[in-house]
């Protein structure tokens, strides 16, 4: 298998030098006091196309033969790399082809659409439509770009690290949210050739999380399912050229869903920054494991992505404030007599939490003549004033269970 060389992640860095942008590297203060070190984010979010994905289509497309580039290109995504190909292969002038599943986000589709791909929605899952574009490759003589299991590809996404190295050049750390393994292999490479002292840490999402049982069998291994909302990270198979020079060299941690919405929200809240689930899945990382990842500052976490449909942030944010204590809902069984309700909101409004929502049922078949259910939807102010508010209405002779 090639090996990928310094020179190899040069020659990428000075040819996308005129087309992708420089990202910046934004200080956080939060995830600083939360760590104890000084703790930067490379905003890969605000890269062109919304994330890090055409650093290495537009290596791997540009390095295409003439001959090729006649015959087009065709990828399969669901997001991020499909945007990805379609703007590196309408800047370098080359007819582009995507296939999608059909259960794709509408704004994914107009964005692949806008950058100037054909898309054919084949399939309900990734696997199915990259099977209709490998067949098209085979029909048409299209060129297949893989997400990220491709020297050219792994040497694209390197000069994130590069860069890197050129803003905070005393770096000690570098943590990486790592699906298929094109990013992390980058940075590891990168690293390992200009800083070799640098630790490099990937995280996964723990429902999609197929790179520790891979290391540890010494190849890649596939999952038998997956289950995350972080859909760019969520690669049941590591790939061969990625494995190849990460093994033995990277640090592995996963990270649940309630860490990814709080790392989400908390990219919004206090860096000011729309980030995808996966692409907050350093941050995750740094919020929730940072005692166990032996981390040496000044430490950077990727934000390898921003493209979030509009309403499954509505929904992520509202799981992020739960998780963060921020949401509480409550069911309540009280008396059916008059005042009993409005004896029930004052004291919750003792406790200074805001009401948002009130559900006042008397059809259950567990609540006996006399009794109503009451399920608040609560604001608090953190994870110590929700339970606060619990044991205050515990206090009051309310029972209360708690609503998932």
């Amino acid at each position: 298998m090639e090996s990928i060389g310094l020179d190899h992640i040069e020659a990428a860095a000075k040819q996308l030098a005129p087309v992708i942008r420089r990202t910046p590297l934004v200080a956080s203060r939060v995830l600083s006091e939360r760590t104890g070190l000084e703790v930067r984010l490379k905003c890969e979010n605000l890269q062109r196309t919304g994330s890090f994905k055409p650093r290495g289509a537009y290596h791997r497309i540009a390095n295409l033969p003439a001959a090729d580039r006649r015959r087009g290109v065709v990828a399969a995504s669901a997001g991020n790399h499909a945007q990805g190909v379609a703007w590196s292969a309408t800047t370098l002038g080359i007819d582009s082809t995507v296939f999608m599943p059909i259960g794709a986000s509408l704004p994914k589709l107009a964005a692949t659409r806008a950058y100037g791909a054909t898309v054919h929605q084949v399939g309900d899952s990734i696997d199915r439509s990259l099977t209709a574009a490998m067949d098209f490759a085979e029909q048409t003589g299209a060129t297949l770009i893989h997400p990220f299991d491709h020297p050219d590809i792994v040497a694209g996404q390197a000069t994130v690290a590069l860069e890197i190295l050129e803003q905070l050049p005393e770096v000690g750390t570098v943590v990486v949210p790592t699906g298929g393994g094109g990013l992390l292999a980058g940075v590891v490479v990168a690293l390992r050739h200009l800083a070799p002292e640098v630790r490099v840490i990937g995280v996964q999402a723990a429902q999609a999380a197929a790179w520790p049982e891979s290391l540890a069998a010494g190849k890649p291994v596939a999952l038998e399912r997956m289950s995350t909302m972080a859909d760019g990270i969520a690669v049941g198979l590591p790939g061969e050229v990625p494995f190849a020079h990460v093994a033995d060299r990277v640090s592995i941690v996963t990270v649940d869903e309630d860490a990814l919405s709080s790392a989400l929200l908390l990219c919004m809240e206090r860096a000011k920054l729309i980030v995808e689930p996966a692409g907050a899945a350093a941050v995750a990382a740094l919020m929730s494991r940072a005692d166990e990842l032996d981390l040496r500052g000044p430490v950077c976490a990727i934000l390898s992505g921003g493209n979030v449909d509009p309403l499954l942030l509505t929904r992520l944010i509202g799981h992020g404030l739960s998780a963060a204590g921020r949401y509480l809902a409550v069911r309540v069984t009280i008396s059916d007599r008059p005042g009993s309700l409005g004896r029930l909101l004052a004291a919750v409004g003792d406790t200074g939490a805001s009401v948002l929502d009130v559900v006042h049922s008397r059809t259950g078949a567990w609540l006996a003549i006399d009794e109503v259910e009451v399920l608040l939807t609560l604001e608090t102010r953190g994870a110590t004033h929700r339970d606060d508010v619990l044991d205050a209405l515990e206090t009051a002779g309310y029972p209360v269970r708690v609503q998932d």
